[in-house]
């Protein structure tokens, strides 16, 4: 599968493997300079890039781990979502959940973007749904 990718700003990188079996392509910041990110704040952050994701599949923005391990500052919304209609900037919201002021520089790798296929299904309103053992039993249910 090719994904198709457009610059929409100068200096853009497009998404990479970082191994052979990686799963998710790193997404880079597209910034003129630093940016600073202050303690429980979100920055939305550039990545200078639009995409053509096929119908049938979305792009997830996910979390770097060591960003988010090692620097407190991971997607907002944790799961990022690009519906295979949309053509704009693909911009990453970044929190930072640390307590220290987070610098964010241009080409530095602030997500990874994950491709799925995706179906659509159809919903329907019923009077009952069919019953299981579980039933409507939730929050550590199932770990009795």
């Amino acid at each position: 599968m090719k994904i198709e990718i457009k610059k929409t700003r100068p200096g853009a990188t497009l998404p990479r493997y970082s191994s052979d079996l990686a799963a998710g392509a790193d997404l880079y910041a597209c910034t003129d300079g630093e940016v600073r990110i202050q303690p429980g704040e979100t920055v939305l952050i550039p990545t200078g890039i639009a995409a053509a994701i096929p119908a049938g599949y979305a792009g997830f923005v996910f979390a770097r781990s060591g960003l988010s391990v090692k620097m407190g500052l991971a997607p907002a919304n944790k799961v990022g979502v690009i519906d295979a209609d949309y053509r704009g900037e693909i911009l990453v919201a970044l929190y930072n959940q640390s307590g220290q002021v987070r610098t964010v520089k241009g080409g530095e790798r602030i997500a990874q973007l994950v491709i799925e296929k995706v179906e659509t299904p159809v919903f329907e309103e019923v009077d009952e749904l069919p019953s299981t053992e579980r039933g409507a039993g939730g929050f550590g249910s199932t770990g009795k």
